[in-house]
């Protein structure tokens, strides 16, 4: 499944800026937090593509009110009419991407959407938590035959197996699952990391988070339980302001988080028993059988005269059993390293 997914490098996680709302309306603030990306470690840019109007209809029935979020009060039309990433800006921001060499793709929240994308030739498509149920839309998106990567923040197990399902169906299976948790900010308790390998094996599909915790544990926890995607809302400074601000890393902090999720790769290593020549080194450091006293050839070895302690450069100690007892064949100055060969057996 990585080989499929060969478009995006999975030699390591691959780390995701999600751009999201945090241009606050400036095309130059959203270039610039590209910029900023590169700089903090990123692998990737990410761009939501929709308006008010692909996304949902203007109205103030109380349906269409937010109610129990950081959105509270807001009715969703203008919520997404302050939100949305304007169409013409993704060629320039696009384009400054591949500048500054990140990948560069999107979340579209309709066929409309995903046919802008294909202009720009998208090299991959993020299916978000809350469109997981909008098969007809999986479908279009996985009928292009790129990855396609679905967060799963709202999803039941029907809701995951009908989304993949949809993408296989179009004959597509670069498909990757984002363990998500859809609360902003989203309590760490709730991360439930678990579900990591578990979408990995049940699935067959590459594993990963799209993240809405506060700080970088559960990127590095998820780093450490198999993750090969790290979905995180990046912004230049939190006084920007906009709608995903409060939950969203400036530049020092994803910084950190990379940092972090590339130190926990490397800890992680491989089933390898082979020492380090470093610490074979330190190998020198472990017990052995040393003569502790001076001691004449027919003495007796005892408890006494030879005792296993450090360095480690005499004999093995599982041997101190089997040469009590036994008389040595030559003089020994005490600090001698003990060896079979002055030992009549």
């Amino acid at each position: 499944m990585l080989k499929e997914l060969s478009v995006l490098d999975f030699s390591k996680v691959f780390i995701i800026a999600e751009l999201s709302a945090n241009h606050n309306g400036s095309l130059e603030t959203a270039k610039e937090t590209i910029r900023a990306a590169k700089r903090a470690g990123a692998d990737c840019i990410k761009l939501q593509t929709y308006t008010a109007d692909t996304i949902t209809i203007n109205s103030n029935k109380d349906d269409f009110l937010i109610k129990g979020t950081i959105w509270d009060g807001q009715n969703l039309y203008n919520l997404y009419q302050q939100a949305y990433t304007p169409w013409e800006w993704h060629k320039e921001l696009f384009d400054v991407a591949k500048q500054e060499g990140l990948v560069c793709f999107s979340s579209p929240f309709d066929k409309t959407a995903v046919d802008f994308l294909e202009t720009l030739d998208a090299p991959a498509y993020k299916i978000a938590s809350f469109e997981i149920t909008d098969i007809p839309l999986i479908e279009y998106v996985a009928s292009k035959g790129k990855p396609v990567i679905i967060s799963t923040g709202i999803a039941e197990l029907a809701d995951i197996e009908l989304a993949v399902d949809a993408c296989k169906r179009m004959g597509n299976t670069k498909i990757a699952l984002l363990k998500c948790t859809s609360s902003y900010p989203a309590p760490i308790e709730e991360a439930n990391m678990s579900m990591i390998k578990d979408l990995a094996n049940r699935f067959g599909v590459v594993a990963g988070l799209s993240d809405h915790t506060m700080g970088a544990t559960v990127p590095i926890v998820a780093t450490v339980l198999g993750a090969k995607i790290i979905e995180k809302h990046f912004i230049l400074d939190r006084s920007v302001g906009g709608p995903d601000a409060s939950f969203s890393m400036n530049e020092v902090e994803f910084s950190e988080m990379v940092k972090s999720i590339r130190e926990a790769e490397s800890a992680i290593g491989v089933v390898d028993y082979a020492l380090t020549d470093k610490q074979l080194k330190g190998k020198e450091f472990s017990r052995s059988l040393y003569v502790v006293e001076d001691m004449k050839e027919g003495d007796i070895i005892n408890e006494q005269n030879v005792k296993s302690i450090r360095p480690g450069y005499g004999l093995h100690p599982k041997f101190y059993s089997q040469v009590l007892g036994k008389q040595i064949n030559a003089d020994l100055e005490k600090g001698t390293r003990l060896s079979l060969d002055d030992i009549i057996l």
